[in-house]
This record gives C-alpha cells, sequence and structure tokens, in this order.
C-alpha cells in the first residue's frame, strides 16, 4: 500500500507542476491581452502556443523536457501525457456543455432573408476555397497515403475548418463593447449562430466519414444513429431532464445533489456519441442546446461551473494545443507558403463572402465591412475542431500548425482592424474600449 501511495505521488508532483504553470501562465496572457484590447481567450491560446515546443521548448529543450514530458520511473512512457489528455477532453466536455446552454436558438428560428445570405456567404465560399485547396496541397503536407478517402477526408475536413466561426467569443466580445442589442450585432449573431451550427454537423459528418473507414454505408449508418440521438435528447431527455432538474434549483442557486445530476447526464450523454464514433463533446453540445431556453437552470449552473472551467480547464486546454504545436514542422519555403495561402484563403473566403453579402443585402460598406470581420474570428471553436481532425489522423503536424495560427490570427486581427471602420456605425462604441 505504501509503494502504491508513493507511486502515485511520483506521478502527481509533475502533473501538479504542471497545472501551476499552466494556469498562471494563461491567467497574465489574459489580462495583459486584455488590456491592450484583446479578448482574453486570445491571450490564453497564445500562452498556451509559448509553452510548446515552438518557444519554450526551443529555448530551453532540457527544462521543457523535465517540466512536460519528464521520464517516470515505474510507469509506462507517456503516462503523464496520457492524464493531461483525459483531463483536456472532460474539461472540453463541460465547456461544450456551457457553450451548448448558451447557444441562442431564437437567433436560428428569426433568420432573415439577409442574415440567411450572409450565413451561406459565410460557410459557402470558405468551404468551397477549402476544397479548392486541398486539391493544390493535399501531396505536399500530407502524412498518408494519396488514396481518394484520404483526400476527400482531409478536403472536406479543411473545408470545415475554414467555415467556423466563434459564436462564444463573439458574443462575449460584444458585450464588453456594450453593442449586443444592436442591429449589428443581431445580424451578426444570428449569421454567427447559422455558421456554428452547420459547420457541426459538416464535422459530424466527416467524423462519421472516417470513423466508419470511409465506407458510405457505415457513414450513413452512424449519421442516422446521430440524428436518432438528436431527436432522443430533445424529446425523450428535455422533457424528463427539465422536470427533474429544476426541483434542484432553490433561490436561484443548484444544490449539491442537482451538479451531481446535471453532470450524470452530460456525461452519459457524452458516453452516447462517442460510441456512436462521432466524440463525446458533441454529446455534451447537444445536452447543453436542448437545455438552453431554461433561463433559471442556465444561470444556477453557470455559477457552479463556468468560472471553473474558464480558470482551470480552458488553460489545461490550451496549453494542450500548444503542446501539439511545433511551428518547427513547418520547416521549408513551401510549407510557409501553404500556410500563407490557407490562412489568406480563410481570411479572404470569411470577410469577403460575408461582407459582399451584407452589401448586398443593404448594408453600407463600412457596416458590411464590420459584419465580415467580426465573421472572421474563429478563436476556441477553431482550435476543438482542429484538435479533432489531429485526434482522427486527417490533419498532419504541418497542417495542424497552419491552421492553430490560423485561429490565432483571425482572431488577433478582429479588434485592431474593426476600430478603423466602425466610425458612423452602431458599433462606434467600440472606439472607447
Amino acid at each position: 500500500m505504501i509503494f502504491a501511495s508513493m507511486q502515485v505521488e511520483k506521478l502527481l508532483l509533475p502533473l501538479l507542476w504542471q497545472l501551476v504553470l499552466i494556469i498562471l501562465a494563461a491567467r497574465i496572457a489574459g489580462v495583459l491581452f486584455r488590456k491592450i484590447g484583446q479578448p482574453e481567450v486570445v491571450g490564453e491560446i497564445t500562452a498556451g502556443l509559448l509553452l510548446g515546443p515552438s518557444l519554450f521548448g526551443w529555448l530551453a529543450p532540457a527544462t521543457f523536457q523535465m517540466i512536460f514530458r519528464p521520464t517516470l520511473e515505474g510507469f509506462p512512457d507517456g503516462t503523464l501525457h496520457w492524464v493531461f489528455v483525459g483531463i483536456s477532453q472532460v474539461g472540453l466536455i463541460l465547456l461544450l456543455f456551457i457553450v451548448g446552454m448558451e447557444f441562442e436558438f431564437s437567433h436560428l428560428l428569426s433568420l432573415g432573408g439577409s442574415t440567411a445570405l450572409i450565413s451561406l456567404a459565410g460557410i459557402l465560399l470558405p468551404f468551397g476555397l477549402g476544397i479548392g485547396l486541398s486539391f493544390l496541397v493535399f501531396e505536399l503536407v500530407s502524412n498518408k497515403p494519396d488514396t481518394p478517402e484520404n483526400f476527400w477526408s482531409f478536403s472536406l475536413f479543411l473545408g470545415t475548418a475554414m467555415s467556423i466561426t466563434a459564436l462564444p467569443i463573439l458574443g462575449r466580445m460584444m458585450v464588453e463593447w456594450k453593442v449586443s442589442h444592436t442591429k449589428l450585432a443581431v445580424v451578426t449573431i444570428t449569421a454567427a449562430a447559422f455558421d456554428d451550427a452547420a459547420g457541426w454537423i459538416l464535422l459530424a459528418g466527416v467524423a462519421a466519414f472516417v470513423t466508419s473507414d470511409f465506407h458510405i454505408s457505415s457513414t450513413l449508418l452512424m449519421i442516422f444513429y446521430t440524428l436518432m440521438f438528436g431527436a432522443f435528447m430533445i424529446f425523450a431527455v428535455r422533457p424528463i431532464a427539465i422536470r427533474l432538474l429544476n426541483n434542484f434549483i432553490v433561490d436561484g442557486e443548484i444544490s449539491v445533489t442537482g451538479l451531481a445530476v446535471t453532470l450524470s447526464l452530460l456525461f452519459l450523454s457524452a458516453i452516447g456519441t462517442n460510441l456512436i464514433g462521432i466524440f463525446g463533446i458533441f454529446g455534451a453540445f447537444v445536452f447543453g442546446a436542448v437545455l438552453c431556453d431554461q433561463v433559471a437552470f442556465r444561470k444556477a449552473i453557470q455559477v457552479k461551473l463556468k468560472d471553473f472551467v474558464t480558470a482551470f480547464f480552458l488553460p489545461i486546454f490550451f496549453a494542450y494545443t500548444g503542446l501539439r504545436t511545433n511551428i518547427g514542422s513547418l520547416d521549408s519555403l513551401q510549407l510557409w507558403l501553404i500556410a500563407g495561402g490557407i490562412i489568406g484563403a480563410s481570411i479572404i473566403g470569411k470577410i469577403a463572402g460575408c461582407g459582399l453579402a451584407a452589401y448586398f443585402s443593404g448594408f453600407s460598406v463600412r457596416e458590411a465591412s464590420c459584419i465580415g470581420v467580426l465573421m472572421n474570428t474563429r478563436a476556441l471553436m477553431e482550435l476543438i475542431v482542429i484538435n479533432l481532425g489531429k485526434d482522427f489522423g486527417i490533419i498532419s503536424d504541418s497542417v495542424f500548425c497552419m491552421l492553430v495560427m490560423m485561429a490565432l490570427i483571425t482572431t488577433f486581427m478582429t479588434t485592431p482592424i474593426l476600430k478603423t471602420m466602425v466610425s458612423s456605425t452602431e458599433f462606434e462604441p467600440i472606439l472607447k474600449q
């Protein structure tokens, strides 16, 4: 028993050092970036990248190895890595549950003609550019044999990754800027909500395609199971959960028992989509989404979970992404040119697609430009998507690095560019931030 306890302590010590470093670095970077007018999430993402092999591992390889990849006597190689992965995945499940609860389906129901056009342009043009780019770069960046199945999984994933808009981050930005109730904000959030919903559907389809070993019949069966899961969550789980969970809310607070029941239902939902083969986070998102109209429950559960998830689990996920990102994997001019092409196409696809659609829908040039720039924000949701692509083996280390750079650049550029074009629009309060 004493030997077993000592072994646990051997594993725990380096894990605790990692957590201290990750949490503090993410918080400090988040605060610093907030002071220069950037969302905190940009600083947290940056902190994760700086802690990885791209900077820390490059400047101090021995120290990096000692902290993040130590050799633990008595444990198989990679044990600490998988503990870290497990924690980050649980954090993603909790995060996607919160994102699902914040998803405003009323935006989708009120989707007007102009917003629908902006949404479709924001999906179709980046998706088409992603498919087109894959024909040019697949053989240069793929780490798999050049087969039709691998090509189409790569191209569909690249198109999907370029179509994502960071809905939660956009919402938080607009609240911070005090413009969330303007017409421009409502149109942008509605279009982003549609894009995100479409993006998750596309991603689920790609996941089913890859998991089924590229068999059309198996893919269709997985999609059918996914649709049945969604129907089951809406028509069976939702009414039971509403009746059950609201009983645990007293004076705006949810009891410990209510929290335990919520977490159990959440993890069961994640188990459901995990068994289907499309990742547990989809189940977590759906469970949150079917409860998004339960305002009292949403506020009560957020009080219990949101700050802890933001302070603890999110930095771990960013660090996990950073530890998987190695800018050194772009070891040739050709790869850097490909990275520039992917990032450039993703920016053009969103800004031009959404901006032109907004302009032809009756918005002024400045207003349309604002909508296009905001829709180009990718942030956290993009990181989730590309980590799934990495886990599936769809993308190589170099492409993973390119897409992480895309997520960071498209988010970082939003605020400074927006401030140059908001004059004489409803977004003018942004200039005071």
